[in-house]
């Protein structure tokens, strides 16, 4: 036994134990699957980028989804996974309309996001929420944590006192200290500045949370509690979520369905446990194949419990 598989198989400090814990597997946690009403379904939901060429005749385009269906039930996490490039981040915004797409429907309740104007979607942008990669971006370096949560409430009319108190139980809700609303976001971690994005979200009551990429810039520590915050708040507040990850491993630990995205087109669809054990799509059989540590239970390994 080499020294690396010794010390992963017999960890002494109790830091160590705690690191290797926390290492996500590829085997699916046990979830019964949702029944609920949809929250949010996609029907051919695609989009083509015109590729200008100055000494070409015709102008090709350039798909980056195409012929995207899926739906998500309400208190249900839905994962999207592929590798880099393969459009998964960019479905995310055009459900959000961040982007607008060239053909497809994205329908929440009984309405159609994709066919309304920007007037008419400014009073449903509260109801899809988007938690992105990078924490350190995602937050006004000039204004209190606090200013960044009550905003958006307060843009859709609800009173400063009304969402400073929300602000206050959100803060709870993600496990920091309701008083750091005063602060700014340089005096916290990345992990904090994370929680405080999902806080943000939280505050519009949406219906539908996007995650997009949101812990793949934490250290593996860090991951697991917000992977496991993401979880609470999905399972408290009957949520609806969508979780965007490269990573099969994290997908397998939070996610009820996975669609796997290749070159912008869902080549697997269906209940996490079905496509990561006995994928079908040959690119499928390939992502589970190259992924890391695929045949090794870290928490099995180091169990939570023996953690000091």
């Amino acid at each position: 036994m080499g020294p690396t598989r010794a010390l992963l198989s017999n960890p002494q400090h109790a830091y160590t134990k705690m690191l290797i814990a926390s290492v996500p597997n590829l085997t699916p946690k046990h979830r019964d699957m949702v029944t609920a009403a949809i929250v949010l379904s996609t029907v051919g939901l695609s989009k083509t980028y015109e590729q200008r060429r100055w000494f070409a005749r015709d102008n090709r385009g350039v798909a980056a989804a195409a012929d995207v269906s899926i739906e998500i039930r309400r208190g249900e996490t839905v994962g999207i996974v592929g590798e880099s490039g393969s459009g998964k981040s960019t479905v995310a915004r055009y459900i959000a309309r961040l982007i607008q797409p060239s053909a497809g429907r994205i329908v929440i309740g009984d309405t159609d996001l994709a066919s309304i104007s920007h007037v008419q979607l400014r009073a449903l942008r509260r109801k899809v929420q988007i938690v992105f990669q990078d924490p350190y971006r995602s937050l006004n370096p000039r204004r209190t944590v606090g200013e960044a949560i009550i905003e958006g409430p307060m843009n859709y009319g609800a009173t400063r006192d009304q969402v400073l108190a929300r602000a206050r139980n959100l803060m709870k809700l993600v496990r920091m200290d309701p008083t750091a609303i005063d602060r700014f976001p340089h005096q916290f971690s990345g992990g904090q500045r994370q929680r405080i994005c999902i806080a943000r979200s939280l505050a519009m009551e949406p219906d539908l949370l996007i995650a997009d990429e949101a812990v793949s810039a934490l250290d593996v520590s860090v991951q697991a509690q917000v992977l496991a915050l993401l979880d609470e708040i999905r399972k408290r507040l009957n949520l609806a979520m969508l979780f965007i990850t490269h990573d099969l491993r994290v997908a397998a630990q939070v996610c009820d369905r996975v669609a796997v995205m290749s070159h912008g087109r869902i080549v697997e669809y269906g209940p996490v446990t079905d496509v990561f054990t006995n994928p079908q799509n040959p690119y499928t059989k390939a992502l589970v194949a190259a992924a890391p540590g695929r045949n090794w239970n870290f928490a099995e390994r180091v169990p939570i419990a023996t953690i000091g």
